[in-house]
């Protein structure tokens, strides 16, 4: 009886995790775990699941498929043809049995063997040769998201056919090289946003974008693997539909074999094993699918599977070898980086002496100290990772690593704040931060210098023209070498833009106080600070007890301010930029209206005329305050187009909403 009570309580616990996992991976496109560790919680419970069938549920994970939809780029469309997950399989014992199954079942069947993309499914459907719908997978069997602009500014989604069958929907994999990602999160840490944590990842937060510019610009690429349904020309096979793709430069999964035997399908996984680690894309296994479209329907499928495909999942490959070093890297957000660097080693064919070992918290949890033996694997076949260390095996003389309190770059100090694993370095002036200050100064939440953007700036930087803030307003005195070298662009543009940076003086206090980069400081803090203070010198001037007197402002931001304004570096910087004109004091409150001035709004859908962040700015600038969700202290919620469960909410709620007409209305009054 105490069996099945605990058998019970690991299914319980077992669904738990992998229902959040799920969650994470296909809603969130955040995992917090490797492919292969969710794969071993699944094997376990359908290993359990197997052993007790009478446990089993229809809400099990084992018994579903993918994750919910979400109305994020677009709208939920029904799925013409359901987008199945495969069955995944981890031994060559299990593949051989899947063959031989289909071998005993069928008449001389035909297997192809192909590599499985790491990516985001996407169905493509097309109309008398014309593409007129793209689905996300979403729920896998009722509904997905059409994210269809979406998908036509990926350059290998096909928008006309050569032929032109009357219905024709195909299944691929969205996914990002790895060269192409490394390009955006570089992007993403010099404007202080979020970096993804690998190419699917980025790849699904991408696609689901509401602004197709974005996708566009992250260069998504797609594989198509499938064909899900077709009428008005006869396709009897997947091979066949592979040719059929190619002649209308639709891109396949390329080297694909076509096989008869296990012993040619095992050799096909291990020659598509071997190449991964040369490839420029992520692959998380290998498909094994029946060739023949009547043998499939033959064969049909469960509520979560097809009958006639499986996935072979390759096991982590690991090596041992010897910790000669921890370097201390700055990124350009101030985030302090630990990098192990190993004796090389080779994994999924390719060199490896590199390891990000995440943060100080990390290596604390390993105890990983230099000179010591550790095992390191690549997680999703590409990136390497630290595993474990082998005490037995460590020098006498080893010592805990820790990171010090000094800047690697610049050597001020640095700090860790409470529950955050990261340490930083909070000096605005650091070498490694230059770029992404200055980006962030002239931006538009700050001093919003039309036109000195990030190439701008970078290429100021690196031809020395720009060293820290206080530059920008001496750059008037190269305007003949900036235009001579084309720098800023031509003349025309030259002039303009050193004519916005003169403007920007003028501005209000508030923004340079934006800008100038007090950690944790942003544009909302600082238009409370100004209000409250009345200038920035003032703000300079106070002390602790009158800074934790203005609203909203917690005592870590106290100690980043008063931080900021004794650092000796900082009143130079100050005393230049006042010295060069710019406004420090406020000539004028900020307008309040009565109706708007201490209120909490929500944002949801997507407004006609504004952006999300212009409407921010405009509620914030007459006293107002933006918040993420809805509560019962939300004053009003502002409903665009497409807006979704936050809307829901408000309606429970009983709070005001306004539409975008009344939005405006509200301003103008």
């Amino acid at each position: 009886m105490e069996d099945i009570k605990s058998i019970k309580a690991e299914l319980t616990e077992l669904r738990k995790q992998i229902r959040r996992h799920n969650k994470k991976y296909y809603e969130e496109d955040n995992p917090e775990i490797s492919d292969y560790e969710y794969d071993k919680l699944m094997e376990r419970l359908k290993h359990i699941e197997a052993e007790y069938p009478e446990f089993i549920t229809n809400k099990s994970p084992t018994q579903l498929v993918g994750g919910k939809a979400k109305r994020t780029a677009g709208k939920l469309v029904p799925h013409d043809v359901p987008m199945l997950s495969l069955q995944d399989v981890f031994t060559h014992q299990e593949v051989e049995d899947f063959v031989n199954s289909m071998i005993d079942k069928l008449d001389t069947p035909e297997f192809v063997v192909e590599e499985k993309i790491d990516g985001l499914s996407l169905s493509l459907r097309y109309v008398d040769g014309k593409l007129t719908q793209a689905v996300t997978r979403g729920d896998g069997v009722i509904q997905g998201e059409d994210v269809t602009e979406n998908a036509r500014v990926i350059s290998d989604v096909v928008e006309n056919l050569t032929d032109k069958p009357n219905y024709f929907e195909i299944r691929g994999e969205v996914y990002m090289t790895r060269e192409n990602f490394e390009m955006v999160n570089a992007r993403q840490e010099l404007l202080g946003l979020k970096i993804f944590a690998n190419p699917r990842n980025c790849a699904a937060g991408t696609l689901r974008q509401l602004d197709s510019r974005i996708v566009k610009e992250r260069n998504l690429s797609m594989f198509v693997f499938n064909l899900q349904k077709v009428k008005g020309i006869n396709i009897s096979s997947h091979s066949e539909a592979y040719e059929f793709m190619k002649r209308n430069n639709i891109k396949i999964i390329h080297n694909y074999k076509i096989c008869r035997t296990a012993e040619e399908v095992l050799a096909a996984i291990n020659e598509i094993g071997n190449s991964r680690g040369g490839l420029e894309y992520d692959i998380d296994g290998a498909v094994v699918k029946i060739n023949s479209f009547a043998q499939r329907e033959e064969l049909g499928a469960t509520s979560k599977f097809p009958r006639w495909a499986v996935a072979y999942k390759y096991p982590p490959e690991e090596k041992s070898t010897i910790l000669r070093k921890i370097e201390l890297s700055v990124g350009r957000t101030g985030r302090i980086t630990p990098t192990a660097i190993f004796d090389a080693v080779y994994l999924c064919g390719t060199k490896v002496e590199r390891a990000t070992l995440h943060n100080q918290d990390f290596i604390d949890s390993l105890d990983i100290r230099i000179g010591d033996t550790i095992t390191v694997y690549k997680s999703g076949e590409i990136i390497p990772k630290i595993k474990s260390v082998d005490k037995s095996k460590r020098p006498d003389n080893s010592q805990p690593y820790k990171f010090g309190d000094k800047c690697p770059a610049c050597g001020q100090k640095i700090e860790r704040e409470e529950n955050v694993a990261d340490f930083r370095c909070v000096n605005p002036n650091c070498p490694a931060q230059i770029e992404s200050h200055i980006i962030n100064f002239a931006g538009r939440t700050a001093m919003d210098i039309k036109g000195l953007g990030d190439i701008a700036i970078h290429n100021l930087i690196e031809q020395n023209y720009i060293k820290n803030i206080v530059d920008i307003y001496k750059l008037k005195n190269y305007r003949d070498e900036l235009i001579k070298k084309g720098i800023l662009g031509r003349q025309l543009n030259t002039d303009k833009i050193l004519e916005a940076i003169e403007d920007s003086k003028k501005n209000d206090p508030a923004k340079l106080l934006t800008g100038i980069g007090i950690f944790g400081i942003g544009s909302a803090a600082a238009r409370d600070l100004i209000k409250h203070f009345g200038s920035i010198t003032a703000i300079a001037a106070a002390s602790e007890e009158e800074l934790i007197a203005v609203s909203d402002l917690g005592e870590i931001s106290v100690k980043h301010i008063r931080n900021f304004f004794q650092d000796d570096e900082n009143i130079k910087i100050l005393n230049e930029l006042k010295m060069l004109g710019l406004n420090f004091d406020s000539e004028m409150s900020i307008s309040h209206s009565e109706l708007i001035s201490g209120k909490n709004f929500v944002l949801t859908g997507t407004l006609n005329n504004l952006t999300r962040n212009e409407a921010k700015e405009l509620i914030e600038s007459h006293g107002g305050k933006v918040t993420g969700s809805v509560s019962k202290n939300t004053n009003f919620v502002i409903a665009g187009e497409n807006a979704g469960s936050k809307l829901q909410k408000a309606m429970e709620l009983k709070i005001k909403i306004l539409n975008e007409y009344e939005f405006n209305e509200m301003f103008q009054n």
